[in-house]
């Protein structure tokens, strides 16, 4: 029904930057938010930053605070996560989500990417 396809993961300098992209299609009839989440070995998923499509608000977890930037492209359901003085505790796999009303329906669902895998490592 909805498929999300992030791009923009590698392996980046401490220090570097890095620009995630994440693309929604599919059977789309609203999306209300769109947000990064990232999970490091051993460790639990956490909730990146966030933005709601409609009104542009956003959220950021403390550690990125200052030094990401999530922006979106309605007209291309897409979000973006910039990602500016990477440190080594960054690294993770990184995943998209979007909450999407699907054609059809009159509810929300919130659907996952595949991840990306960004390394923060010299």
């Amino acid at each position: 029904q909805v498929q999300l396809v992030e791009s923009g993961g590698g392996l980046v300098q401490p220090g570097g930057s890095v620009r995630l992209s994440c693309a929604a299609s599919g059977s789309i009839s609203n999306i209300y938010n769109m947000a990064w989440y990232r999970q490091a070995p051993g460790k639990q998923r956490e909730l990146v930053a966030r933005i709601a499509t409609a009104s542009g608000s956003t959220y950021y977890i403390d550690s990125v605070k200052g030094r990401s930037t999530i922006s979106r492209d309605n007209a291309r359901n897409t979000v973006y996560l910039q990602m500016n003085s990477l440190r080594t505790e960054d690294t993770a796999a990184y995943y998209c989500t979007a909450e999407v009303v699907v054609t059809g329906t009159d509810y929300s669902r919130t659907f996952w990417g595949q991840g990306t895998q960004v390394t923060v490592s010299s």
